[in-house]
């Protein structure tokens, strides 16, 4: 089998599914990609077993087969190379490789194709179809909430409700929650639901195209979502698990009301949380008037620091803590110049809500106080 490709257009595809390879795979044939031609087309396939991602380019080539290739040393001889076309020369018999360039020849030993995994098909399945930007939005505002805490996998992705023209996306890790929703996806009839990997989306936030709008189609059944967008597949296994009553925990009588500037909450609690003790992140809100003192200290290191920043502010005078490290990360996400803090009670959930959303999203995050201590 042989075929010629230029060399900046694979290594640009490969760069694109090369975060799903691991370096050390369960089965050790994961470190190669699949490569498979069939009627000038190559299709690259590499997997880590939860999740597949496939592209396809055209090539110049005679013949069909397939071949797996060791990822890491054909992606950095690629690099190294400059742009021009290069030959693969494959023995179907012993599996060795010959790259040919201009500038020489390379030779290394691949793998038989047929010891690859298979990547599942769609049996059974249902679709929506989503612009790229309405998910890469989904994923960025959800994503950094998920827990890493294996114990508890549901927790560990993002939680998607589809219906026929809204998606409702949810993360928590038990300290905090985002609830995310469009109305703007064309799905089925049907309410759908499903569950995830954060791996696995991390991935596919890495691969959406950023500098044109797209149109990807969802498909997905019991154990399976497939996103199929220009020349691109990816194929993973949700989690199979029952997520948490999300309704239920976002308490709907936050009476009391802060309207706050964002960059100025958010520089002012980068800088407080450096005084703040590194295993609680607390950082206290003394909320009187139109006035909220941000503090911190740590004790085992006599560090302490405060600011005071203006507010505008619907309700009673309140002290409460939070770990800043939570709020900087919900904050960091929120695009919205004016943000809205709703409170109720010290040892109750805070919502940090958006004040300018478009008329087709709305965003809710909540957050866990931390108890304060009585000596700060």
């Amino acid at each position: 089998m042989n075929f010629i490709v230029s060399s900046s257009y694979l290594l640009k595809n490969l760069n694109a599914i090369s975060g799903v390879i691991t370096s050390n795979p369960v089965v050790p044939i994961l470190e190669n990609v699949l490569f498979e031609i069939e009627s000038g087309n190559l299709l690259i396939t590499a997997s880590d077993l939860q999740t597949s991602v496939i592209v396809e380019l055209q090539v110049e080539s005679k013949e069909d087969g397939s071949i797996a290739i060791p990822a890491k040393i054909l992606i950095e001889t690629l690099k190294n190379l400059p742009e021009q076309p290069v030959t693969f020369s494959i023995d179907d018999q012993n599996y060795n490789i010959e790259i040919n360039s201009d500038n020489g020849k390379y030779k290394l030993a691949g793998e038989n194709s047929a010891d690859f995994p298979k990547v599942p098909g769609l049996t059974d399945g249902f679709s929506a179809n989503i612009n790229s930007d309405i998910l890469n939005s989904a994923i960025s505002n959800t994503i950094f909430s998920t827990s890493t805490d294996e114990l508890r996998p549901a927790m560990t992705g993002v939680f998607f409700k589809l219906s026929q023209n809204s998606g409702t996306y949810v993360s928590t890790d038990g300290h905090r929650l985002v609830k995310y929703i469009r109305t703007d996806i064309n799905g089925d009839e049907v309410d759908h639901d499903m569950i995830l990997p954060r791996k696995s989306l991390n991935l596919l936030k890495s691969i959406i195209p950023t500098d044109k709008k797209s149109d990807i189609k969802l498909e997905f059944n019991a154990s399976n979502a497939f996103f199929t967008f220009e020349n691109v597949k990816m194929v993973c296994r949700l989690i199979d698990e029952r997520y948490p009553d999300y309704d239920n925990v976002i308490p709907s009588d936050n009476s009391n009301i802060v309207t706050l500037d964002k960059s100025e909450i958010l520089g002012s609690l980068k800088r407080i949380s450096i005084y703040a003790n590194k295993t609680t992140n607390q950082v206290r809100f003394k909320i009187s008037g139109s006035e909220i003192l941000i503090s911190a200290e740590d004790l085992d290191f006599s560090n302490e620091a405060n600011e005071r920043i203006s507010c505008d502010h619907d309700g009673d005078d309140i002290e409460i803590g939070f770990n800043a490290k939570f709020l900087i990360e919900m904050l960091s996400n929120i695009e919205s110049e004016k943000v809205i803090l709703k409170l109720s009670e010290p040892n109750r959930a805070g919502l940090l809500i958006p004040e300018n959303m478009s008329d087709k999203e709305d965003i809710t995050m909540l957050v866990m106080p931390v108890m304060l201590n009585d000596n700060a």
